[in-house]
């Protein structure tokens, strides 16, 4: 899979939708029911708020171990990010739990 974040001259927006690309496919590469799979983007500033939302079932996949994996997916994005100059947080929820 090739992701192209990183050409230069691409407006936010392509930036963007690139990124929650890229975000849901890594989650789907790890869980199992990938039809449960939902990434949303809440935008406000320059700050973006990427709710992964995956079943219950594998909330533990995507986690981790002490958190690693999703450490992991954080440490993409932020590395991901720089092209977009956004700054993103990433907030893991199981289906039928509600965000913070």
């Amino acid at each position: 899979m090739k992701f192209n974040i990183f050409n230069r001259g691409q407006t936010n927006e392509k930036g963007k939708q690139q990124m929650k690309k890229l975000i849901e496919e890594i989650v789907k590469a790890i869980v199992d029911d990938e039809n449960q799979v939902q990434v949303n983007e809440i935008e406000g500033g320059s700050t973006v708020i990427i709710e992964i939302t995956v079943a219950k079932t594998d909330l533990g996949k995507v986690i981790g171990k002490q958190g690693k994996t999703a450490s992991s997916i954080r440490n993409i994005i932020y590395a991901a990010s720089f092209k977009t100059k956004k700054r993103y947080t990433v907030d893991i929820n199981a289906v039928g739990e509600r965000t913070r």
